[in-house]
């Protein structure tokens, strides 16, 4: 075991399943739902999505913090994690980027984690159980005792958590110096990753970030060239206010590109259902296929909700005809859909993954595509 691992910690799952080892991070104890991640690497961006709010990680990777953690590359200003457990923490970080240890990160941010050698058997008990509530302590010893707590905290299904991970109030991401703000963006942040600013802003988009309960009204008023709704946590289902939002942008024809939880919100608007995955899609090794040009990307995914659509072709909506353009190959999950008569889609995956793969990052330039494409304003 690691040199970085401190005393005995306990992992225990809603369904009695115990598993020991040693303190990691954070001394303490922590609640949340627990989903593992297949990545091999990118666990800086993976502790510090939004979209892990109120998730305790399991690390598929048999070695993690090998690279340390630098201040250039955080998704946001925080981890949001609500626990981490890995297999072999790093003894040291080794990169010249590196400013500090995972170890050291872990314990500044006060977020508990656990290394133990059972990883692999936790992921497949999770892959056959699926996703579940779970804890881990490093003061609690009686695992009975620790169930009766895990037992009496909410379940992700029903969740609404955007609120909680947005920022408050708008601000801006300029384009790169030398770079023309050809269109102004609004995106609407809930639980918005900062690599997907950047590759708006890199392209010469003016983004200006709106909180998760801004209306339609507050995103029309900005007179966007397009709008952009973000990844974040929990149940789709509970997200009446961004949905809403969808809706109305929907209505005025403006061009809409939704990633992850946004794929979400535009299926609902749609009329379409969600539903909970039983371990969900998490990790950078996610094959995908494009339904027109049958071309498959490998991508990044975070997700344990889905979109329920035809994938036979095209079908009806409020809004004009829609079709799925994404499957995944794993398991024919939505992976994406499009609108065929409005400049509007959407994707289940992250285009904008920072640590790779990047097989999707076109995705960015067919939503310029579509902001060029509509007509200029009247003239007065």
């Amino acid at each position: 075991m690691s040199e970085a691992t401190g005393g005995p910690a306990i992992l225990v799952l809603e369904d009695g399943r115990v598993f020991r080892g040693r303190s990691f991070g954070a001394p303490g104890e922590t609640f949340g739902e627990i989903v593992f991640n297949t990545g091999m690497t990118g666990y800086q961006e993976t502790l510090t999505d939004p979209s892990y709010h109120r998730q305790i990680v399991v690390m598929t990777a048999p070695h993690v913090g090998n690279t340390g953690i630098n201040d250039d590359d955080p998704e946001s200003g925080r981890i949001w994690v609500a626990g981490y457990v890995v297999r072999e923490p790093a003894r040291i970080s080794s990169n010249w980027r590196a400013e500090r240890t995972l170890d050291e990160e872990l314990r500044r941010q006060g977020v508990v984690g656990i290394a133990l050698t059972g990883t692999r058997a936790l992921t497949r008990h999770l892959r056959d159980k699926g996703a579940m509530r779970a804890a881990v302590s490093t003061v609690e010893t009686d695992p009975e005792r620790l169930l009766a707590r895990v037992l009496e905290q909410p379940p992700m299904a029903g969740a609404d958590l955007a609120g909680e991970v947005s920022t408050d109030t708008p601000y801006e991401v300029l384009p790169p110096e030398g770079t023309e703000a050809r269109f102004h963006v609004a995106a609407v942040d809930l639980g918005i990753k900062a690599m997907t600013s950047r590759r708006l802003s890199e392209r010469g988009c003016r983004v200006t970030v709106l909180p998760s309960d801004a209306t339609a009204e507050d995103i029309l008023a900005l007179d966007p060239d397009g709008v952009f709704f973000s990844n974040g946590p929990g149940d789709p289902a509970a997200a009446d206010v961004p949905v809403a939002a969808v809706r109305g942008v929907l209505d005025a024809g403006k061009p809409l590109f939704g990633i992850c939880f946004g794929n979400q919100l535009l299926g609902r608007a749609l009329g379409l259902g969600t539903y909970k995955l039983p371990f969900g899609h998490r990790g950078v090794n996610q094959p995908v296929i494009d339904t027109r040009s049958r071309k498959v990307a490998i991508t990044s995914q975070n997700h344990g909700f889905a979109v329920d659509a035809p994938l036979d072709g095209p079908f009806d909506t409020p809004y004009g005809r829609a079709e799925v353009s994404h499957i995944g190959l794993n398991d024919q999950v939505v992976e994406g859909l499009r609108l065929l008569d409005r400049p509007v889609f959407s994707v289940q995956f992250h285009p904008e993954a920072a640590a790779g793969p990047h097989d999707a990052a076109e995705l960015f330039d067919e939503f310029i595509d579509l902001m060029s494409a509509q007509p200029a304003p009247a003239a007065e």
